[in-house]
């Protein structure tokens, strides 16, 4: 047992899945931020829609990491951004699978994340899962 006892043990646990989600969100906004940049300005012509999503994506993930480094567990902003980001990633799939022509090029949402091992689809998950528990408590 924690020193702490388990309220101490709680909150530290608390924080390192705080942390976590940090870290993979902030891989995540590097990321999306290049690629959605490179695709921006090297091939825009080509695909407007989709590389707009992608940049939309790269901003998402910027501000859910900031949400949630600045704020505390289960903010209110780090909720409705994630909220944001899991329907984005839903419509943005969708999408991509309905109508492939749009997405000539892969972007961390289309297909759900596919190129990404679909981490785009199960992180806003475990994240709005998280969330909403510090929420409660």
């Amino acid at each position: 047992m924690s020193p702490h006892g388990p309220t101490g043990a709680r909150a530290s646990r608390s924080r390192g899945f705080t942390t976590v989600l940090v870290i993979v969100y902030g891989i995540f906004a590097i990321s999306a931020t290049a690629r959605s940049l490179v695709q921006v300005l090297r091939d825009f012509d080509a695909a407007p829609l989709a590389y707009s999503l992608s940049l939309l994506a790269a901003i998402t993930y910027i501000a859910v990491t900031v949400a949630l480094v600045r704020g505390r567990d289960g903010s209110r902003a780090a909720l409705w951004l994630v909220v944001l980001e899991l329907v984005g990633v839903v419509c943005v799939g969708t999408v991509s699978v309905l109508a492939p022509s749009l997405f000539p090029d892969d972007t961390v949402w289309s297909v759900y994340g596919i190129g990404y091992g679909f981490i785009p689809l199960l992180l806003p998950v475990a994240a709005l899962t998280y969330l909403m528990r510090q929420r409660s408590r």
